[in-house]
């Protein structure tokens, strides 16, 4: 799959003098220089440069277009790091005089205050998984598991006996879908499929009657999907994970994955545990726990060797049938993980390496 960064670089701003018709341009300046790092928590110092002959009435100071200081005069501003979401930001200064004004930007990218913690897992358990289940999205409630699958022609949403691998109520896709992530909400599941045509599905939970099918266009993909039980949260194929209102689905927000070292691409299923984001990453062995807030990678599971290469089949495709999928049982606190076409679900307990 295309994996896409969105970078914000620096926004030139364009500084007409306020003088007389003719005179020359007012040369601004805003430091820090574009694209600096800073981790979060650390100071940014802002400071405006201007002609010695420029007297501006005030300055006002915006972070991504909201207001955060002002001054009548060129000294520096300190911006706080320490509740900012991470990734790019922008930083934009307003010179305002006589009535008129002028802008000049630059941007930061805000990086996580510190490495991940590391971790690795116990299997406590496990359970049969359907082998013909491409695993796109995986949930636990009232003692069921519900998944949705992916491939062309093969896409569906199954209700499924966790202890048999069985499933006791379906609902195939279209053959023109290619299934993704879902979520519950109340009496009705949400899923979402991957590329054109990009829609978004409702069923009833409990019947799996089809009762809605709307049109879907947020982010570049249609990836994993959850719910923190006030908004859906979903991923694209990048390391955006966008906020969604649960009524009209329409995208009020988003926060960017970094650790401490640059963004984390692929961000792919996702699970709302405990007030954290669970996601696997992409073609990869690893589980993220991200802050829902800011995107600042808080722990790296590594999920290596549960269903060892030595033991799979000679013609299974490993380089597409990967890890992918993270239920959690409330009730029980019990956490399950699987992959695409794999035989087993499991279990597992996180552990501090």
């Amino acid at each position: 799959m295309k994996n896409k960064i969105i970078l914000i670089f620096m926004i030139a701003g364009l500084a007409y003098s306020c003088g007389p018709k003719g005179t020359q341009e007012a040369a601004l300046s805003l430091s820090p220089e574009a694209g600096t790092n800073y981790k979060q928590g650390q100071d940014v110092v802002v400071k405006l440069k201007y002609p010695a002959d420029t007297k501006p009435d005030s300055v006002v100071y915006l972070l991504d277009s909201v207001r955060f200081a002002s001054k009548k005069d060129s000294a520096t501003i300190t911006l706080k790091t320490d509740t900012i979401a991470l990734g790019p930001r922008i930083i934009t200064a307003k010179l305002f005089q006589g009535g008129k004004s002028q802008d000049v930007s630059t941007n930061i990218v805000l990086m996580a205050a510190k490495a991940p913690e590391e971790y690795t897992y116990k299997v406590e358990k496990t359970y049969p998984h359907d082998t013909s289940s491409y695993t796109e999205g995986l949930l636990y409630q009232d003692g069921y598991l519900y998944e949705s699958t992916g491939e062309p022609k093969h896409s569906k949403l199954l209700k499924v006996n966790l202890e048999t691998g069985k499933p006791v109520l379906s609902a195939k896709l279209d053959s023109q879908y290619f299934g993704e992530g879902s979520a519950i909400i109340g009496n009705k599941i949400i899923m979402l499929t991957y590329r054109d045509p990009r829609v978004l599905f409702e069923f009833d939970k409990n019947t799996f009657k089809l009762l809605k099918t709307s049109p879907y266009h947020v982010g570049e993909e249609g990836w994993g999907l959850t719910f923190d039980g006030k908004k859906l949260y979903t991923d694209d194929s990048t390391n955006r994970i966008w906020f969604l209102d649960k009524n009209d689905y329409h995208a009020t927000g988003y926060i960017d994955v970094y650790d401490d070292k640059g963004p984390i691409n692929a961000v792919n299923e996702l699970e709302y545990i405990d007030a954290k984001l669970y996601s696997n990453v992409y073609l990869t062995d690893t589980i993220l726990v991200i802050n829902p807030k800011t995107g600042a990678v808080m722990q790296k599971i590594d999920m290596s060797g549960l269903w060892p290469l030595k033991n799979r089949p000679a013609n299974f495709d490993n380089a597409q049938n990967v890890l992918n999928g993270i239920a959690w049982d409330e009730k029980n606190k019990r956490l399950f993980v699987t992959g695409k076409k794999w035989p087993l679900l499991y279990q597992v307990k996180f552990v501090k390496k």
